[in-house]
């Protein structure tokens, strides 16, 4: 039978993908959880225009992505935290902390695209992480972190 899948299903195959499977399969298990559909010609045209407006919507984010990265590559980061005489922070510094200073100068960023690279920057200095726009537009930006 052939079907169209409306979710990732493991073993067999992406969203959007069609598939062939056994009929039992389908109609027990993959249609009623609704994870597939039949893949009648109307069916097929549904998925083809889904697939051509998707296409279309993904690279208009993925422009706003590019832009949005090169603007954070000429900027500069700073990010206080209270420390000890010897330069040890209390604490850590952390992506809210980041997250935080770039909505400080304008940039709207979820703290879970923020990726620091070191497990914990418990001193001061510059720092890199990395910032996940788009599953195809990840840019690394340093930081600075000083003394409160």
């Amino acid at each position: 039978m052939d079907i169209i899948l409306l979710q990732d299903v493991p073993n067999l195959g992406s969203k959007d993908d069609s598939v062939v499977v056994k009929d039992g399969y389908a109609r027990n298990y993959l249609i009623p959880q609704r994870l597939a559909v039949l893949a009648t010609s109307s069916a097929k045209k549904v998925l083809a225009e889904n697939q051509k407006q998707r296409a279309h919507k993904e690279a208009k984010l993925k422009d706003e992505a590019l832009n949005l990265a090169e603007k954070l590559k000429t900027i500069v980061i700073t990010v206080g935290a209270k420390t000890s005489t010897t330069g040890k922070i209390f604490g850590s510094v952390n992506n809210i902390q980041v997250a935080e200073a770039l909505k400080e100068k304008g940039f709207e960023v979820d703290r879970k695209q923020i990726i620091i690279k070191e497990d914990a920057i418990k001193e001061i200095g510059k720092h890199t992480a990395r910032v996940k726009f788009h599953r195809d537009v990840v840019v690394d930006f340093e930081f600075e972190v000083i003394a409160e």
